[in-house]
């Protein structure tokens, strides 16, 4: 699996986060399927050349975004949930809307803003 994750020293993004949105990105693209287990955050670290802790707090940030799911001493398997992940989106999505609602913006002013910060966490 390590073939799949190339993490570039270069990039001003912390090595974790790479990992991060490339396992997030393999697992919702279906290159990673549900019920895929994965390597051991030790086992991982090494093969990619990480900290056993960069592996892991990648590994934290999956499991709280629904991604994957830790199994105890069984390991870590993508998770079968795949809709996790837009279901946290949607209700924070719901939550702008609403926010923006009580706050007296205009629809246009609110999809603006959004557009905006969506534009700005993607790098457009």
């Amino acid at each position: 699996m390590t073939d799949k994750i190339v993490l570039d020293p270069d990039s001003g993004i912390a090595p974790y986060e790479q990992l991060r949105t490339q396992l997030s990105e393999l697992a919702r693209s279906g290159a990673l399927p549900v019920g895929h287990r994965l390597p051991t955050v030790r086992g991982f670290a090494e093969d990619l050349g990480l900290a056993a802790n960069t592996v892991a707090k990648a590994y934290r940030a999956l499991e709280a975004d629904g991604v994957i799911e830790t199994r105890g001493r069984n390991g870590t398997f993508v998770a079968a949930a795949g809709g996790a992940a837009e279901q946290r989106a949607a209700t924070a999505a719901r939550l702008y809307a609403e926010t923006a609602e009580r706050l007296g913006l205009t629809r246009q002013q609110a999809l603006s803003l959004a557009k905006d910060a969506v534009r700005a966490a993607y790098g457009d």
